[in-house]
C-alpha cells in the first residue's frame, strides 16, 4: 500500500487534521450548523480545502468539499462524469476524512458547465434539505453553486456565511504547523541569499524570480509569488509580477524581491528585502532604517487582545508622526494556507490578535527617490515576546 508520505508532499499528520475536525465541529454543534461547505480552484487564496482535506486545489480547477457535522466529507473535483468513489471507514489513505469522492469535468472557461459541480453537491446535500448549511469564504464560492442548491432541493434550507467559525481556528496555528512555517521560512533565507549572490548586471529581473523560485522547488515549494523590479538609484522601482520584470538591470542599480511562496506542505511565509549593485544612497539609508523602525513599531502593537483597527490607525498615526505616508492598502497579516490570511491589521478587521498566529508585516512606501520597504513573517507570542521566523539579517544589502 502507498503510504502518506510517499505520495503527499509533507503531509500535516492524521493526529492535526484530527484536532481541526473536532475542534470545528464542536464549534458547528454550539451554532447548530448541520454541514459546511466550501470552495475553491487555487492553493494561493484556496486555505480552507486545504485545512480541512490536506490536498490543495490547484491550476484554476474546482475543488468543492462538503464538511457534515457527524460524517465523513464529500470532496468534488476534476474528473471524469459519473465518477463516484466511496471509501471504507477507515477512509483513503490520501483523502483522510473522506467518506465520498465525486468528480465531474467542469471548467471556468466553458459557462455551460457552470452548473455540473452545484449539481453533484446537491446530491451529496440530500440528507441535509432544509438544515442550516455554513458557508467559507463565499468570496471564493461561486454562484453557479449556491444556485444550483438554492433553485433545487435547498431551497429552503438556511443558508449562513460560516467563515468566522473556522477562521479563529485556523488563524491559531499549532506546534505541528508551526514547526513546517519554520522550514518555510527558511527556505525563503536560502532563496534570498542565492538571488543576491546572483544578481550581477545584464540580467533581466526575471531571470532573479526565477532563481528564487527554483530553490524553492529544491525545498519542496508547490506555489508562489516572487515579486521584483530594479531601477536606478534615486528611482522608485515598484516591484511587480513576471509578466513586467523584462527590464535588464545595470551597474549601480537597486534590485527588490518579495518571496512569497509557500513550502513543503502548503504553508506560506513572505520575505522582502533590496540590494544596490554599488551604494545606496543616504536617502536610501535613511528610509530603510525608518522601515524598520516601523516594522518594530507594528510588532510593539501585535499583542495578544490587540483590536486590529487600533493598531491600524495607532500605526498610520505613527507614520504621521514621523512624516511619512499612512498605509492605505494592508502593511500586516496573518499567514497560513492562504498566502494572506486573517487577521487582517486593518480598520474593517473584527478578529483580534491572539497567540499562536502568523503575521506578516511588511511596511511599504514611496518617495521621490526611493522604494522603502521590508517584509518578514513573524509568531506572534505570550507577554509581547513576538518571534521573527526569518533568518535574513535586515538590512539594506550593498553588493
Amino acid at each position: 500500500m502507498v503510504s502518506v508520505s510517499e505520495r503527499i508532499n509533507q503531509p500535516i499528520s492524521s493526529a492535526e487534521l484530527e484536532r481541526r475536525w473536532t475542534t470545528i465541529r464542536t464549534e458547528m454543534a454550539k451554532q447548530k450548523i448541520d454541514v459546511l461547505i466550501m470552495q475553491a480552484n487555487n492553493d494561493f487564496m484556496g486555505g480552507y480545502v486545504k485545512y480541512f482535506t490536506d490536498i490543495p486545489a490547484t491550476n484554476g480547477y474546482v475543488v468543492t468539499v462538503i464538511f457534515p457535522l457527524n460524517e465523513r466529507m464529500t470532496v468534488i473535483g476534476q474528473g471524469p462524469f459519473g465518477n463516484i468513489r466511496s471509501f471504507p471507514e477507515d477512509g483513503d489513505v490520501l483523502r483522510r476524512g473522506v467518506g465520498q469522492l465525486m468528480t465531474v469535468p467542469s471548467y471556468a472557461s466553458a459557462h455551460f458547465t457552470a452548473g455540473y459541480d452545484g449539481t453533484l453537491a446537491e446530491k451529496a446535500l440530500e440528507a441535509y434539505a432544509g438544515s442550516k448549511i455554513g458557508l467559507l469564504g463565499t468570496a471564493a464560492i461561486s454562484y453557479a453553486l449556491i444556485n444550483t442548491l438554492k433553485n433545487g432541493q435547498h431551497a429552503k434550507s438556511d443558508f449562513i456565511d460560516a467563515s468566522d467559525l473556522v477562521d479563529h481556528i485556523k488563524a491559531i496555528k499549532s506546534p505541528e504547523e508551526i514547526s513546517i512555517i519554520r522550514k518555510t521560512a527558511a527556505m525563503q533565507d536560502a532563496a534570498m541569499e542565492a538571488v543576491f549572490a546572483a544578481v550581477k548586471p545584464g540580467m533581466r529581473d526575471l531571470e532573479l524570480a526565477g532563481i528564487a523560485q527554483q530553490v524553492g522547488h529544491t525545498f519542496g515549494s508547490e506555489q508562489g509569488l516572487f515579486l521584483c523590479a530594479s531601477g536606478p538609484v534615486g528611482s522608485s522601482p515598484v516591484f511587480g509580477n513576471r509578466h513586467l520584470q523584462n527590464r535588464m538591470i545595470k551597474d549601480g542599480d537597486q534590485f527588490t524581491i518579495l518571496i512569497e511562496n509557500n513550502g513543503a506542505g502548503g504553508f506560506y511565509t513572505e520575505l522582502g528585502r533590496t540590494c544596490v549593485l554599488g551604494k545606496a544612497s543616504l536617502s536610501m539609508k535613511t528610509e530603510y532604517d525608518f522601515v524598520i523602525k516601523a516594522q518594530d513599531f507594528t510588532l510593539s502593537l501585535l499583542q495578544p487582545g490587540a483590536d486590529c483597527k487600533t493598531i491600524w490607525d495607532t500605526y498610520n498615526q505613527f507614520m504621521r508622526d514621523h512624516g511619512r505616508p499612512p498605509e492605505s492598502r494592508l502593511h500586516c497579516h496573518g499567514q497560513g494556507y492562504d498566502m494572506v490570511e486573517r487577521p487582517l491589521a486593518r480598520f474593517d478587521e473584527t478578529m483580534k490578535i491572539a497567540a499562536g498566529m502568523v503575521m506578516a508585516a511588511h511596511p511599504t512606501y514611496v518617495t521621490e527617490d526611493t522604494y522603502s520597504w521590508s517584509c518578514d513573517t513573524f509568531l506572534i507570542g505570550e507577554n509581547g515576546k513576538n518571534e521573527r521566523f526569518h533568518q535574513f539579517p535586515r538590512q539594506l544589502t550593498e553588493l
